[in-house]
């Protein structure tokens, strides 16, 4: 099983997990896209997955619903065949000398985004990337049931040298038992601007960045892209929301229309000037 180990000297914690070692490799070398072979993201593969957890399958016409691990669909979602940690099980909080530790209890999902293979997020148009935000919206809200996590991170590697093992376009998600120490310190940070300036912070930054518009990528009515003042690496973006809402999964729908529409113009942007990054 895997573990979680806690760092005893800036109190972060970390996954152990053997397994992940066993992954597939299926990369685009030197940027050549990779035609034809085997791939179980694609349609009719559906049964070399393991069992779906969602899926959306458009149903114009009515009738019974569409059966599950078949094609029809848009957005499918599967656990990791190779988790970072095991969905069964209790915490076991224990010591071992000076040192804590944990199972390595989570969720580890994957979110398919297209059938289409050859796709990527950036080329999908806006209401089909609207449907992986609303996949997303419905695994948290799944998940948060679940008493054990504390945290649900969503993220993306594009390419081998963001660390993709399947070429196919696919985000993955992982609810943690803990919360990440780099989390604490924003949410802390947002506390103390807060006490100090009595105002949020992430309004002076809209505020700010909209009067100058320095730093603006992209924007529309619910949201306004940016490149950050401090940036922690080359060509990090934030998408913010213009009103407050402290939590993706509680959007309303015309927000989520926008937030697509959002990162298509955001991710278009980057493969046009970086040439598909990572």
């Amino acid at each position: 099983m895997p573990e979680l180990r806690k760092d005893p000297i800036v109190g972060r914690w970390v996954i152990i997990s053997t397994d992940r070692a066993k992954r597939p490799t299926d990369f685009v070398r030197e940027g050549v896209k990779l035609k034809g072979g085997f791939c179980p993201f694609c349609y009719g593969n559906e049964n070399k997955t393991p069992p779906e957890i969602q899926a959306y399958r458009p149903n114009p016409n009515g009738g019974p619903p569409p059966q599950r691990d078949t094609p029809g669909w848009t957005v499918r979602v599967v656990p990791n065949k190779f988790p970072a940690l095991g969905i069964e099980g209790n915490l076991s909080r224990q010591a071992e000398g000076m040192f804590d530790k944990m199972n390595g209890i989570g969720a580890h999902e994957v979110i398919v985004e297209t059938p289409d293979h050859n796709a990527s997020l950036a080329t999908l148009p806006p209401k089909r990337i609207e449907d992986v935000l609303w996949t997303f919206r419905d695994r948290i809200l799944d998940l948060k049931k679940d008493r054990r996590f504390k945290y649900i991170l969503i993220f993306k590697n594009h390419g081998e040298a963001a660390g993709a093992s399947l070429e196919h376009a696919h985000s993955q998600l992982i609810a943690l038992p803990i919360l990440p120490i780099y989390v604490v310190e924003e949410l802390e940070g947002a506390k103390q601007y807060y006490i100090y300036k009595e105002r949020c912070v992430f309004c002076d930054i809209i505020r700010q960045e909209t009067e100058t518009g320095t730093r603006v990528v992209a924007e529309n009515e619910d949201f306004l892209t940016i490149a950050p003042y401090a940036p922690r690496f080359p060509f990090e973006t934030w998408i913010l929301p213009r009103r407050h809402e402290s939590a993706f999964e509680n959007s309303s729908s015309h927000m989520f229309e926008n937030l697509a529409k959002a990162l298509k113009a955001l991710l278009t942007k980057a493969d046009r000037v970086l040439d598909n990054p990572p």
